[in-house]
């Protein structure tokens, strides 16, 4: 394998990875033996050095890692400790609502209740951990079943799940009248 390719391969590695990485198993990936492996990475890590890129190489006895070099650290709490904006719809809002009230329940029971499919919905909801699964229902195929978590409740400002208000007769309706009209919505596209 041409020499600039190897290292191209051996940076694709080592940066997926995100841990150490022995080098004889680096050297078997490339099809190099071990000193040459280690020639590659010793001119990798010099050109890291040689250009100030904000990545390095650390060696651990015989393998190597591919890191953050440490004076980046400022840059790098700048954006670890910026929260993650969490835009709900109404869509998701209703999705978590039937969760919430409804827990545990599973995706068909959800989708059962809005009469749409909420893979979108649940999938974001999972994303925010807001809500997570509680393992599967003991029915065939066994299908996921899904509850709120500790996010969801500092979230909206509860202690526990008998905090949440009382539904009205009245809000469930219009609960079904969205719903309903969300059908008609995606039936007529």
């Amino acid at each position: 394998m041409e020499r600039t390719r190897a290292q191209a391969v051996l940076e694709a590695v080592l940066f997926t990875m995100g841990e150490s990485v022995e080098v004889g198993r680096l050297a078997d990936v490339i099809e190099e033996d071990v000193k040459t492996t280690k020639e590659l990475l010793r001119e990798m890590e010099e050109r890291y050095e040689r250009e100030d890129r904000g990545i390095a190489l650390t060696w651990f006895d015989s393998a190597v890692q591919l890191c953050t070099k440490a004076d980046m650290y400022e840059y790098l709490i700048r954006i670890a400790k910026t929260p993650r904006k969490m835009t709900l719809t109404d869509t998701v809002l209703e999705t978590l609502s039937i969760i919430a009230y409804k827990q545990p329940v599973t995706r068909v029971e959800v989708e059962r209740v809005r009469g749409v499919s909420c893979d979108h919905a649940i999938n974001k909801l999972l994303e925010y951990d807001l809500i997570t699964e509680l393992g599967r229902l003991d029915a065939p195929g066994r299908p996921l079943l899904f509850g709120t978590t500790e996010q969801f409740l500092r979230c909206f400002g509860v202690k526990s799940l008998e905090e949440l208000p009382e539904l009205s007769p009245v809000q469930v309706e219009e609960f079904k009248q969205q719903a309903e009209a969300e059908v008609q919505l995606q039936l007529d596209i």
